[in-house]
């Protein structure tokens, strides 16, 4: 994988956190800036593992949900278990192609990373 393959899959999975971030109405400039940190952090680790940039998505959405952890709260919060038990979904599978935000209660796919705006 060449540099310009690496910059296009980093891009790409950047767009797809944005969109979930903007479905959920939170793309705001904080936000944003975390996921450009995440896009900074993992360009260093595929430029040291280039086969590793299938797995981009997934990492990504992971490292922004923990960053929103520590200074917000639980992102994105799981819309199929009500309000009951506020939880967040996972992203599935950890280290993966075609991630998925995934409720860990029930087990059940919501949405493709990338996808939350699309959810019926």
């Amino acid at each position: 994988m060449d540099a310009n393959d690496t910059e296009a899959a980093l891009h790409a999975a950047r767009a797809l956190i944005l969109a979930d971030l903007a479905a959920l109405d939170v793309a705001g400039a904080d936000t944003v800036t975390l996921v450009e940190d995440a896009v900074v952090h993992r360009r260093w680790w595929v430029g040291q593992w280039p086969q590793g940039a299938v797995y981009l998505p997934g990492l990504i959405a992971q490292d922004v949900q923990d960053a929103l952890l520590e200074r917000y709260g639980r992102w994105p919060l799981c819309p199929l278990c009500g309000d009951a038990d506020p939880h967040a979904l996972d992203v599935e599978p950890e280290l993966g192609e075609d991630p998925h935000w995934v409720c860990a209660t029930t087990a059940r796919a919501v949405a493709p990373v990338g996808s939350l705006g699309a959810r019926g």
